[in-house]
């Protein structure tokens, strides 16, 4: 019953975003969405799930779920960009905007997909010219983490890759 209730209000919610969007097809289930997005998920992330997702779905089931059938299911999954490119723009935009967090996740899933160091780079570069430096120096810290855990990784050096994620104000220079 509750699993029924909570379905109908993930599509109420989405039915309501929907229809800022009216090309999304208001005929597919909440299920196939997300179905959809976790498959786009997979894609990127060497066919695993995502650890942050898959941590949000324990205590916010809802914002799990929405995220995964709404900005995977019906977004990522948009005809008209590939991977790659939908990689580069979400790493500089969660650079500009300074959601260093988001961007690591990004620039993972860019990296798994086949995008080079010197490329991330280069987006983190461009980041300074609409968003400053400060934002750009967070973001490249936080990228030279990502690249430095995953050499580790490779290497076999710690089984853990870092997650630390410096705040603002310890990402200022």
């Amino acid at each position: 019953m509750f699993q029924q209730i909570r379905s109908h209000v993930v599509a109420a919610g989405a039915a309501s975003l929907l229809g800022l969007f009216p090309d999304a097809a208001l005929a597919q289930t909440t299920d196939e969405r997300r179905e959809r997005g976790a498959a786009v998920v997979r894609s990127l992330n060497n066919n695993t799930t995502q650890p942050t997702l898959e941590g949000m779905r324990r205590e916010f089931l809802f914002l799990a779920e929405a995220t995964e059938a709404y900005a995977r299911g019906d977004v990522w999954s948009r005809p008209g960009l590939d991977n790659r490119t939908r990689q580069l723009a979400a790493v500089a935009a969660f650079a500009a905007i300074c959601e260093t967090a988001f961007m690591r996740v990004h620039a993972g899933y860019a990296l798994n997909i086949g995008v080079s160091e010197e490329e991330l780079k280069e987006v983190i570069y461009m980041v300074t010219v609409p968003a400053g430096l400060p934002k750009a120096i967070a973001a490249s810290q936080v990228l030279a983490q990502l690249c430095e855990d995953r050499r580790q990784a490779d290497s076999g050096g710690p089984a853990e890759p870092s997650t630390a994620t410096p705040t603002r104000e310890e990402a200022r220079p």
